[in-house]
């Protein structure tokens, strides 16, 4: 399905999120890359496969290959370190963190893409998947090297309408109506 065919499905009763998901994918204060980026690591992490095919198929005509394949490592990655450190900051007991991770965490060195975009998307999948801790520090990477704010809220809004529309989608597929 298209991004376009899959937005038009969006039923009436989220015309907001049908008309903030046109909005925030042509918005402006993101480069190309960052913005579907973003789009792509937000929808692999919202889980819901029409829209993240969706998206992917998009971005496909927006990207590079690489930069792609580093969007669906920040989700990844992302998708590990949330829990770890989302657990880390919430059991607040400090030996948690003296304690050595031991989990391989390589793609986030390696993924051959910009440093600043895959932080960015790194920020916004960390949203979605509500870790504090991980929010705070890939917001202030992206900011000390050199993104505003205005950026990293447009990458934001982008995680919280493609995360409300795959919620959305999900109930559509779920609800008696629809079977």
């Amino acid at each position: 399905m298209t991004l376009e065919a899959l937005t038009a499905s969006i039923p009436d009763y989220a015309k907001d999120l049908k008309i903030n998901l046109s909005s925030v994918l042509s918005q402006e204060g993101l480069t190309r890359q960052q913005l579907w980026g973003t789009a792509v690591a937000c929808a692999i992490a919202a889980r819901n496969p029409q829209l993240t095919g969706a998206i992917l198929a998009e971005a496909a005509k927006e990207m590079t290959p690489v930069a792609l394949n580093a969007a669906r490592s920040a989700a990844a990655i992302m998708g590990m370190n949330n829990i770890y450190y989302r657990f880390q900051h919430l059991v607040q007991n400090e030996k948690y963190a003296s304690l050595p991770a031991r989990l391989r965490m390589q793609a986030i060195r390696m993924h051959g893409s910009d440093p600043v975009d895959f932080e960015l998307w790194c920020a916004a999948v960390s949203a979605i998947n509500g870790c504090g801790a991980c929010v705070a520090s890939h917001e202030r990477v992206v900011r000390e090297k050199g993104l505003s704010e205005e950026t990293v809220q447009a990458a934001i809004r982008i995680a919280s309408v493609v995360h409300a529309v795959a919620a959305v989608l999900d109930a559509e597929a779920a609800s008696p109506a629809a079977v």
